[in-house]
């Protein structure tokens, strides 16, 4: 099989989708993270650009340029390009590089040129974009570690989880000191709570979703959950929070599902739960510049644009009174125009890759 990324460009006035140009990877991708820094030939120019740091099945990261057409090589690959290293360290923690899998990728946007990755080497690794090279290795995972994510305002702070069940904080500049979480099962997605940035996330295979406070801990060891939600039938596999509305919270599923959640107060209630027919959820993510609009895609080689704007749930659940009093008809979700010339069986395999992700 053949492993791509599409860029694809929204037009809101139209409710059109399209792909605009697309660019060929080594394997399946695990991750993406957009970034705005300059980085290869194009390091030295002034102003920012449009970058995705690919994560891959391989042990590598690519950084490609959005705004090159036909490209047909990443700006820059962060890791080992030597083969035989790879084969003779597969898997084998290696303070210089990945070994195996990258699983998750957060790009830190104070200190715009560290990018932290993790791995199924059971690594956590930070970046220099300047040079390529890593900068530190950390390995207090015990198993794949799934998930990374910087702090919204503390830049040297980060949240990592993995397989072996735990959730770790820890300043990247002082890692021995270490803060850790027990979850009922596997690590499958970690969120900063940007309206409380002392308080976190944490999703797991298990379908729940917990709620912690970063600052209940003794002696290394994290306090109980504020509250813990039973989210989906099956894994959580992607999850998001809207950036200014307080209390609005997403998350998508193996089970298809798409569900959207009023967390205010720490008293979880559903507003609505939707199919959107692109399978297995593994990405919803909403926009930046128009944030009532989400992006959802999954297994199916699907992606669908909502937009919860007009919504009558949303709506009347976190709307002021202005908002509430106007009648909407709500728009249809929007996906790509079908591919006459799509292999029939295209998604044949998708059981193989979900399990494959979760090392079954």
């Amino acid at each position: 099989d053949i492993s791509n990324i599409e860029v694809c460009v929204f037009e809101g006035e139209s409710d059109n989708l399209f792909v605009h140009h697309d660019f060929m990877l080594p394997a399946f991708p695990l991750a993406l993270e957009w970034l705005d820094y300059r980085v290869g030939r194009k390091a030295e120019q002034p102003g920012g650009g449009s970058y995705v740091a690919v994560a891959t099945f391989e042990p590598r990261i690519e950084i490609w340029d959005l705004d090159t057409m036909d490209g047909m090589y990443p700006d820059l690959v962060l890791g080992s390009t030597d083969k035989k290293a790879l084969r003779k360290s597969r898997g084998k923690p290696h303070p210089e590089f990945h070994t195996d899998a990258v699983m998750s990728l957060s790009w830190n946007k104070q200190v715009r040129n560290l990018l932290a990755s993790s791995s199924a080497d059971t690594t956590v690794k930070l970046w220099d974009l300047n040079t390529g090279n890593c900068v530190q290795s950390y390995a207090h995972h015990t198993d794949k570690v799934q998930a990374v994510q910087w702090h919204p305002t503390e830049a040297s702070v980060m949240l990592t989880g993995g397989y072996d069940k735990r959730v770790a904080a820890f300043d990247s500049r002082a890692p021995a000191a270490i803060s850790w979480w027990t979850v009922d099962a596997d690590v499958e997605s970690i969120l900063w709570d940007v309206h409380s940035p002392s308080h976190f996330f944490v999703a797991t295979e298990a379908g729940t979703v917990r709620y912690f406070d970063i600052r209940n801990v003794a002696n290394g060891q994290g306090g109980a959950p504020v509250y813990t939600l039973v989210a989906h039938d099956e894994a959580v596999s992607a999850m998001d929070q809207h950036p200014t509305v307080p209390g609005l919270l997403v998350t998508g599923s193996a089970d298809e599902t798409v569900k959207v959640w009023d967390v205010r107060e720490h008293r979880p209630t559903m507003v609505i739960s939707r199919n959107l027919d692109v399978g297995s959820v593994f990405a919803a993510k909403f926009c930046p510049d128009e944030p009532m609009l989400m992006a959802v895609a999954g297994s199916k080689g699907e992606s669908r644009i909502w937009d919860m704007s007009t919504n009558a749930d949303v709506r009347s659940t976190f709307g002021d009174a202005a908002v509430r009093s106007v009648p909407v008809v709500e728009k249809p979700l929007v996906g790509l125009q079908p591919d006459d010339d799509a292999d029939d069986d295209e998604d044949d395999n998708q059981d193989a890759v979900i399990a494959e992700m979760h090392g079954d």
